[in-house]
């Protein structure tokens, strides 16, 4: 989600001043049978493995009938929408004639007063004036169901000025304005080796993580802040503040996100895709290591030597990991994943990613238990 920025052994300090970095979105797909899909889809509609895989099916069928009625209809064609009680596309028509062709296809006919047309140009004549649209209107939509187009307003700051504006651009349309308590935000995806920001300086997101009660938010390295420093994210949104930091002795802290940004159990590979995380674990020496930061990317080694204690001129940090995988400042508090296992965040090292060098990180299971977290997992 965020992209580029020499370090030395006698500082910790993997944490740069710089600008604001482009953002990606990792990518992770499935097919509609992919396991994940099926347990995503159990979980979240309440229904068993059988239940899913019908209800997956339906809804391929549907999305094939909906595409081929709403070409052959016409200006007939009144909007179409999923069942899921019968399991069948419903389309609207606004020619009773046409009724036959739609049951004949498998679909579910009823006649509505509006074609998808018209409720389209209510859309678009919306869309022509957003610019001059009151803070009070939230968005727009077309009901399929109810065969209308629906205004929603915010309720605590619905005026005249906002009737006044509605009665204008909607005119005769077919219109439902609909109240609703709070205005919709942006979400942002919080991902691991993404950059971050508090203040003028920079440094990289570990592991994004939860709490017992759910709250997410990251675990970092500890001389990236103290309790209390403010956050943003890789785009300068505001992320959240350190609840918590240990430096030296240690190289943790964790961060608090708020409703703005979901962790996700992943981490940044720097070429559009993220490497999915399962879980934590210790790679033994020798193992392959790859390492996740917001100056340099994704860079790759091996376990060098574990419980290395490292005296930084801030003062010793014990209890790190050894490897020869590169990394720059900006890097600090960044990803170290062997296959689909965390293993810690960057802390600090020597060299560049130019001439090579040796970079040490901070093991993930010791943050995780001082602050009773738990990885987000994919």
């Amino acid at each position: 989600m965020s992209r580029k920025r020499t370090l030395r052994l006698a500082s910790a300090a993997l944490l740069v001043a710089g600008t604001a970095t482009a953002a990606i979105s990792p990518a992770v797909t499935a097919s509609p049978l992919d396991p994940d899909l099926l347990a995503a889809v159990q979980r979240d509609l309440g229904l068993t493995e059988q239940q899913a895989r019908t209800r997956l099916a339906q809804e391929d069928t549907a999305r094939r009938l909906d595409e081929t009625l709403s070409r052959s209809l016409g200006g007939s064609f009144g909007g179409a929408y999923f069942d899921a009680a019968s399991g069948a596309l419903v389309v609207g028509v606004t020619d009773a004639a046409k009724i036959a062709e739609v049951e004949e296809a498998g679909a579910t006919a009823r006649v509505v007063r509006h074609s998808s047309a018209e409720l389209d140009a209510a859309v678009a004549a919306l869309d022509r004036a957003e610019a001059s649209a009151p803070a009070s209107i939230t968005g727009w939509y077309v009901d399929e169901r109810a065969n209308t187009v629906v205004v929603d307003v915010q309720a605590a700051l619905r005026d005249a000025a906002t009737d006044g504006y509605l009665a204008e651009t909607t005119g005769n349309a077919p219109v439902r304005v609909d109240e609703v308590t709070e205005a919709p935000r942006t979400l942002y995806d919080l991902v691991g080796g993404d950059a971050y920001y508090m203040g003028g300086g920079r440094c990289s997101v570990g592991f994004p993580v939860r709490t017992s009660s759910g709250a997410s938010g990251m675990v970092t390295a500890g001389h990236c802040g103290t309790r209390g420093t403010s956050a943003s994210g890789y785009n300068q949104v505001a992320l959240g503040s350190f609840q918590g930091s240990s430096f030296p002795g240690n190289d943790y802290a964790w961060v608090s996100a708020n409703g703005n940004w979901t962790a996700r159990g992943l981490v940044n590979m720097y070429n559009g895709s993220g490497r999915a995380v399962s879980g934590h674990s210790t790679a033994p020496t020798g193992s392959s290591v790859c390492r996740s930061g917001s100056t340099t990317g994704w860079h790759c080694g091996s376990v060098q030597a574990l419980n290395q204690t490292v005296r930084y001129a801030e003062g010793s940090v014990s209890g790190l990991t050894q490897t020869n995988v590169c990394a720059e400042p900006g890097d600090s508090g960044g990803s170290f994943i062997s296959g689909n296992s965390a293993q810690g965040m960057t802390s600090g090292g020597s060299g560049n990613c130019s001439s090579g060098g040796t970079t040490y990180f901070q093991p993930v299971g010791e943050a995780l238990s001082a602050y009773g977290l738990s990885l987000v997992t994919n």
